[in-house]
């Protein structure tokens, strides 16, 4: 897959260039086909691209917002991604809905949760460790092989097991994009771009895909005054 590649200053960069064009791109979807279907992983990053959302003119009324990811925790757990987006979309009226993690039967949840899914998705957001693992599709865990379900469970990582999204389900992506930011991203930015599916960011396809990244995380110096922002949808 072809990424387009953005390099801006820094992580408040990242923040709100992510959120323009986040807020471009929803008011086109929502003009073409009245809806604008987003899902969202979970990290530090997006929290900061949401509060700068807060500041633009985003159709909230006609959003669904999903997760690409989950930590199998209970309700209000601060280990929790939903936690979170629910904090950060604060009285915006935006639908959200959630993987349901505190099922009983979790295979049954996420099966039951990838058949209630959209046929595509305008924009997934998407992040990226150091090991080159995103959403929950982690180096070496089985879910890499995943091929017949659109939503299914981890192995435990970082002392959780995760409901994800997988290949299949992040392929009905319309739009991608990344944020990525710090020098401990350098390799597995240099490794995504270049299209080294040895890594699990690498083997993710989408229609489009916009990589929005900060100097350090791109091995560059300061963003040059005058470099052009991603084009708007």
């Amino acid at each position: 897959m072809h990424h387009e590649l953005q390099v801006v200053a820094d992580s408040d960069a990242v923040a709100g260039t992510a959120a323009a064009f986040v807020a471009r791109l929803a008011q086109a979807c929502v003009q073409a086909h009245g809806r604008f279907t987003f899902a969202v992983s979970g990290g530090h990053t997006p929290w900061a691209m949401f509060a700068r959302l807060a500041h633009e003119h985003v159709p909230w009324e006609h959003a669904a917002v999903f997760q690409v990811d989950e930590r199998v925790a209970p309700d209000s757990d601060l280990d929790r991604n939903l936690t979170h987006r629910r904090e950060s979309l604060g009285a915006a009226p935006a639908e959200v809905i959630a993987m349901p993690v505190n099922d009983a039967d979790l295979d049954a949840a996420a099966a039951a949760h990838g058949r209630s899914l959209p046929e595509r998705f305008d924009l997934v957001h998407l992040g990226l460790g150091p090991d080159g693992h995103t959403a929950s599709l982690v180096p070496r865990d089985p879910v890499l092989e995943v091929s017949d379900r659109l939503v299914a469970l981890t192995a435990p990582y970082m002392g959780h097991q995760r409901m994800t999204l997988t290949y299949p389900a992040l392929a009905r992506a319309q739009q991608v994009l990344w944020l990525i930011t710090g020098a401990d991203k350098r390799e597995p930015l240099s490794r995504l771009v270049a299209g080294d599916r040895s890594i699990p960011a690498g083997r993710v396809e989408a229609a489009a895909s916009l990589v929005l990244a900060d100097a350090a995380a791109a091995d560059q110096g300061p963003r040059r005054a005058g470099a052009q922002s991603p084009a708007g949808p």
